[in-house]
């Protein structure tokens, strides 16, 4: 069940110029499902991608690593669904490589100019045949504005697509920015079980696209976490296809700072949309860590309370049991914490203060706040100026079914 997820109508999803998208039904994992996506992008757009850091990680990210560390232009993007290719060694890598060869042909442009994606189960071969057969299918597909079936067609254990549309106006040019991203389990920072394409028809010149895909990661994907297992096929890419007229090649242009901003809201809504459909999810929760002394402590804090099991699942009860996430908090990391400096609020109820229970704090007002969908945790350090935000879940009986029947 997802906790308010807005999905925009089909008219509000606003096609990116340079970007065309095709899906189709390929049987990879389970027949008569959309599973295969393509994107081929216009001559010039410049592409950048974020990717996990587990060292398991999957077939297809080292190969998307290796494609975009050459520099060459980047002109499609072939996403499957059913099979994460990965703990496959080395036939996953010619897996991955045939399924770039494949396209590119059908495109009529070098193998390296294809980043392939895979989500789904570990550990077992890539069906190349279904996928192979299904690639002409998909650019038979190919249209301007397809963005609601991709993001359908990439989906596994969601529940709901995610899909992200707006335009606004710069430099006097419309600028579009749509994206999609998929994940509902396994997502932890670094990044999750996920997948997420966005795209602007603004130009960005290659390095700045470069330290921008990383900064709005940071901002969005790796601020998020729904059962600390970290993946190993996790891929954003930023797509700046360039088509709208307005072209910008340093952090110092007039209107970058507001395209920035733009596409931050952007990969951010797509991050929370992961969460408010993560599987088997009551509740969407904001940790929010005040008067850090440092990023670094201020995520360790985050973490800590938005990882705990036994956090996750008092908020799943509505029950206001708070001192679970005073001890994850004094676990987090930071030895010289001075609890009594510390404040814990629930929403706009202070939980706890000089090293315990507020003297005011009424379980009364804990389980009023522990009712709602969606859930601020505030925690105060007491020790700087540093805030940082983290967003999670609950933990529910069916989030153990979905992954106990995952293979099923």
């Amino acid at each position: 069940m997802a906790v308010n997820l807005q999905i925009p109508s089909e008219s509000a999803i606003y096609p990116v110029a340079g970007v065309e998208i095709g899906v189709t039904e390929a049987g990879i994992r389970k027949a008569n499902r959309r599973d295969l996506t393509v994107f081929r992008l216009a001559p010039g757009a410049t592409v950048a991608g974020v990717f996990t850091r587990n060292r398991f990680c999957a077939a297809p990210v080292q190969v998307c690593q290796a494609h975009l560390a050459l520099g060459g232009p980047i002109r499609a993007l072939v996403i499957n669904t059913g099979n994460a290719n990965a703990g496959t060694g080395e036939p996953g890598l010619e897996n991955a490589r045939a399924t770039c060869a494949g396209l590119a042909r059908l495109l009529d442009i070098p193998a390296e100019q294809v980043l392939p994606f895979s989500t789904g189960v570990i550990l077992e071969p890539l069906p190349m045949d279904r996928l192979l057969a299904g690639l002409p299918k998909a650019v038979a597909a190919l249209g301007d504005n397809q963005w609601f079936n991709a993001a359908h067609g990439i989906m596994t254990t969601d529940t709901l697509p995610k899909i992200h549309s707006r335009r606004l106006t710069l430099g006097g040019k419309t600028i579009t920015i749509t994206g999609i991203s998929k994940g509902a389990g396994m997502i932890r920072p670094n990044m999750a079980t996920m997948l997420s394409f966005l795209a602007t028809d603004a130009g960005i010149a290659q390095p700045l696209m470069n330290t921008l895909a990383r900064e709005l990661a940071d901002q969005s994907f790796n601020r998020i976490t729904i059962d600390g297992d970290t993946s190993t096929n996790d891929s954003f890419i930023v797509v700046a296809t360039g088509q709208s007229g307005l072209q910008i090649d340093s952090d110092s242009h007039p209107d970058y700072a507001a395209l920035r901003a733009a596409l931050v809201e952007a990969a951010a809504d797509l991050a929370q949309k992961i969460v408010r459909d993560a599987e088997g999810a009551t509740k969407f929760m904001t940790i929010r860590v005040e008067e850090a002394g440092s990023v670094d402590e201020a995520l360790k804090v985050a973490y800590a309370v938005a990882h705990s099991p036994l956090v996750k699942t008092a908020f799943y009860a509505s029950d206001p049991n708070l001192g679970r996430i005073l001890a994850a908090i004094g676990y987090a990391g930071i030895d010289d914490l001075d609890t009594n400096a510390l404040r814990l609020w629930l929403d706009d109820v202070l939980v706890a203060r000089d090293g315990g229970r507020n003297p005011d704090y009424q379980e009364a007002d804990g389980q009023r706040v522990m009712q709602q969908a969606e859930i601020l945790v505030r925690i105060a350090l007491g020790r700087g100026q540093i805030t940082e935000t983290v967003y999670t879940c609950d933990f529910s009986h069916e989030y153990v079914s979905i992954n106990a029947d995952y293979r099923s």
